[in-house]
């Protein structure tokens, strides 16, 4: 398949798009305006007809694969379908248009908005608090360190330690570390559990949390969880839980209930916000009640029978986004939660937890299964048997492109060899599902009949297998003209 060419080689000399006409302003020497040496002679633009513009985007958008177009399996990045109506209610005026900086009586409805959904969220997930400032789920996972931290040195007891298990999300460490805290890996056992007799000889006066994972991403629920986060407050630590996937459990277990103190929810992940390309993101924190004082500023509260925005109190970690947060996914959330209802939101956890078991069920006679038990939103598979016929995962993921299917997660959770990290999530058809393994299975026949041809695979896509390493490492993002 021939490469798309760049806008810039559909270029031809003299050529434009539409020109609207300019208003006019009385004349001004624009040196004086900018300043001579922010001046730009040569911008380098391409010259192309908008109709050329057009099509060539076009093009390339259908040269990408989107949830729009198929199954997205990507485990723990949960690519799920957007219902258009979230759209509709996002673009609203009164949630598109105000000015970050409008008075509290002309956006009293923007203001009940994030308010009703902040107390929707404490609901679900069992918590006393909720604010949706922060913009990510990490961003979620700094503020809910540094609100456990404060509430640590309030009491005189300055923690350094954080537990965090090798089944945990990858941010988890990294946020622990971003907020000055030493990290302390924790095993899984061989049931995929948090091995317990490990958890008791790390827990000492130091442990300022444990972060974990619920589901983790093994896709596996923390059967002893419980147990474990009342080991942890009996030291008198905290139990920071990841609810990225919080799809599994919706309508059906309160993660507050189970003894976590603090939890951050992705709308992203949960409840069908946009996801990917850059953000922006929604990462709700949500904690216990002695934990609200510390929670970022400033908060939506009810006042005189109205909405205002209430500045942080001497306690709190301080703004961590700039106004209300990403508000267009507030409200693209809020939309999703009022539409299903308590049922609908149960049937989001049992359809996750239906699909993934039943990959699961499909697909181990032909991969091996790490962890041999029920799963939860997403299943992990291993790639060993066919390591053993000269085929790596990296080569059963690019054959799948082959067939029209995005490949999964792959190498991911690192506690699993040739991982297959494999989410459905709860918006894929029974025909959707089938297709997808019907695929699996059969780069699994070839990976023991003919391995060479997942070795040059993909061979029907655009562009065929890219050198990775040096795309990661020596980037070119920029064109340059040709030298005339």
């Amino acid at each position: 398949m021939a490469s798309e060419p760049l806008i810039f080689e559909l270029a031809s000399a003299g050529r434009s798009g539409v020109r609207p006409p300019l208003p006019q302003f009385d004349a001004v020497n624009v040196s004086d305006v900018i300043g001579q040496g922010q001046l730009r002679s040569e911008l380098d633009l391409p010259e192309v007809s908008e109709i050329d513009v057009m099509r060539h985007f076009l093009r390339l958008s259908q040269l990408n694969h989107s949830i729009d177009t198929a199954i997205y399996p990507l485990g723990s990045c949960t690519m799920k379908y957007n219902p258009k109506i979230n759209e509709v209610t996002a673009r609203l005026t009164g949630f598109l248009d105000p000015h970050p900086y409008q008075p509290d009586p002309f956006v009293q409805g923007l203001l009940a908005l994030v308010y009703d959904l902040e107390q929707l969220l404490a609901d679900i997930a069992g918590f006393a608090s909720v604010t949706t400032q922060p913009s990510a789920g990490s961003q979620g996972e700094m503020t809910g360190l540094l609100c456990i931290q404060k509430w640590l040195d309030k009491q005189g007891r300055r923690r350094h330690k954080v537990l965090v298990p090798d089944s945990a999300h990858g941010t988890n460490p990294a946020t622990a570390k971003m907020t000055g805290l030493e990290v302390v890996n924790l095993g899984t056992g061989q049931d995929g559990n948090i091995d317990l007799c490990e958890l008791e000889a790390k827990l000492d006066n130091d442990v300022a949390a444990l972060m974990l994972t619920l589901p983790t991403t093994l896709g596996l629920f923390e059967q002893r969880i419980i147990e474990v986060t009342e080991r942890v407050h009996a030291v008198g630590g905290q139990v920071y839980g990841d609810g990225a996937n919080m799809n599994a459990m919706l309508g059906r277990v309160r993660p507050g209930d189970l003894g976590i103190d603090v939890m951050h929810l992705n709308l992203h992940k949960t409840f069908t916000t946009p996801h990917g390309g850059g953000g922006p993101g929604a990462g709700a924190l949500c904690v216990q009640s002695h934990l609200a004082q510390f929670l970022p500023g400033p908060r939506v509260v009810k006042r005189d029978g109205g909405f205002v925005l209430d500045s942080p109190g001497p306690d709190s970690v301080g703004r961590v986004h700039s106004h209300l947060g990403n508000i267009g996914n507030l409200v693209r959330a809020y939309t999703y939660i009022r539409s299903l209802g308590p049922d609908g939101l149960r049937e989001i956890a049992n359809d996750a937890v239906l699909n993934a078991n039943y990959l699961r069920v499909r697909l181990a006679p032909y991969f091996d299964l790490p962890y041999d038990r029920m799963c939860m939103h997403e299943v992990v598979l291993s790639g060993n048997r066919q390591r053993s016929q000269g085929v790596r995962t990296i080569d059963i993921a690019k054959r799948l492109i082959d067939y029209g299917v995005h490949p999964p997660t792959v190498y991911f959770p690192l506690i699993v060899e040739e991982a297959l990290m494999i989410e459905p999530t709860e918006t894929e058809s029974i025909e959707s599902l089938d297709g997808f393994a019907n695929a699996m299975i059969a780069v699994a026949n070839e990976a023991a009949s003919d391995p060479e041809v997942l070795h040059s695979a993909p061979q029907n896509a655009p562009v065929r297998r890219l050198d990775e390493v040096s795309a990661n490492r020596s980037p070119d993002v920029n064109w340059a003209p040709p030298i005339k």
